[in-house]
């Protein structure tokens, strides 16, 4: 590894794979200069306009906030548009890039995340206000909006669904990111099908599958905590009739 002034010369691997004419994905490493600015998707993208024009990945806003270029670096799922690359160098001066796992792979770094849509949509993401909406607004205590944060925060980018071992061995698990999307509706007071979602979650392939490992806290690049969403509607799911009582109450009000 050379050092150059304020540049220096690193080596990024990247797993390969055309389904179309490769049999298994291989590694293949690229030597670049690098800035102590420069993150992994500049990296990526030097590579593909200055030496393999061939090599396939998704980005779009480059600031965090569309969760497309969410990768498997070093083992950990991350977004790369916001990760330098000096930050993730092993001693020799190298950082391995691979697509998210447990997910079919497109080409390079591009997964199908069917599954993972198909969990989200699930769940009903949207919102189902009551018939009886007021002129001017619903009035929610802070308490109430304070508890639709974290879920709010959630980008869909795939790092939390693709570390879940639970999710490796069963697509039909409802999934971390989907869940904690579920939870935004459940505690939000305007939302009238809260029985029907708790009924949804609660089955076979939904929060009682959790295995409470963790993995999807560490691989969120928002910081946000799935984990706690599920036990939460764990929670729920197990005093559902009564939730779904005191829901009704809170709407009369609203």
């Amino acid at each position: 590894m050379a050092t150059n002034g304020t540049t220096r010369t690193v080596t990024i691997r990247l797993q390969r794979f055309n389904p179309d004419v490769d049999k298994k994905p291989v590694m293949k490493e690229y030597t670049l200069e690098i800035t102590s600015d420069t993150t992994i998707l500049d990296a990526l993208e030097q590579i593909k306009a200055t030496q393999d024009g061939s090599l396939t990945f998704r980005r779009s806003c480059r600031h965090a906030i569309c969760g497309s270029c969410a990768m498997n670096v070093n083992g950990r799922n991350t977004l790369v548009c916001n990760q330098r690359v000096n930050a993730h160098l092993d001693r020799k001066g190298a950082v391995t890039v691979r697509p998210l796992p447990y997910l079919p792979i497109i080409k390079d770094m591009v997964v199908d995340r069917t599954s993972f849509w198909e969990q989200y949509q699930r769940v009903k993401p949207w919102l189902v206000p009551p018939d009886d909406v007021p002129e001017k607004e619903f009035r929610m205590t802070p308490e109430e909006v304070a508890a639709l944060n974290d879920a709010e925060k959630c980008i869909m980018c795939g790092a939390c669904y693709s570390a879940c071992t639970v999710t490796a061995v069963n697509k039909r698990y409802i999934g971390p990111h989907a869940l904690l999307k579920a939870s935004l509706r459940v505690l939000d007071p305007r939302d009238t099908i809260t029985n029907e979602r708790l009924i949804e979650i609660s089955g076979n392939d939904g929060v009682f599958r959790c295995h409470t490992i963790f993995n999807c806290i560490d691989a969120c690049p928002k910081k946000l905590n799935p984990t706690q969403a599920i036990e939460t509607l764990r929670k729920l799911a197990q005093k559902r009739e009564a939730f779904v009582a005191a829901r009704k109450e809170r709407q009369k009000s609203l």
